[in-house]
């Protein structure tokens, strides 16, 4: 089963704004006259830059098919066997670690001895409903 990320209003403001931000600047250099060719660089890096923040806000996702969580996130992705999760933090935040996610209060996943991943699914419900289904050993806790 697929899942969507979330997008909440901080993280959209955050990449239209700098995403819009440097494309304005680029544009706005090109059509000055100001392309120098020391400015070629700066534009061919702040169009790449736009390119990830886009990526990340269009490409991030969550799939649970048969044993193992996979996630996407721009380009960095992963898989976790489900029998190694032992526990779902709902409604919180991770503010260091591994998070492929674009929004606060999702869930933080504890898998082997001491590793963390934070997602932010669309529901969190509904993915928590799908995962203990699937694994009905992972404790689930709100803090």
């Amino acid at each position: 089963m697929k899942f969507d990320s979330r997008k909440d209003l901080f993280f959209k403001i955050l990449v239209f704004a700098v995403s819009g931000s440097f494309v304005t600047s680029v544009l706005f250099r090109l059509r000055t006259g100001l392309a120098l060719f020391a400015w070629v660089w700066i534009d061919f890096f702040l169009l790449l830059a736009s390119g990830f923040l886009l990526w990340i806000y269009i490409g991030t996702r969550y799939e649970l098919s048969g044993n193992v969580l996979a996630y996407k996130s721009g380009p960095l992705r992963g898989h976790i066997p489900l029998p190694e999760i032992r526990e779902i933090v709902r409604d919180r935040t991770l503010w260091n670690g591994l998070k492929p996610a674009t929004a606060r209060n999702g869930l933080i996943i504890k898998y082997g001895l001491y590793q963390e991943l934070y997602i932010s699914p669309k529901t969190n419900e509904t993915f928590l409903r799908e995962i203990l289904r699937q694994n009905e050993n992972i404790k689930v806790t709100a803090k």
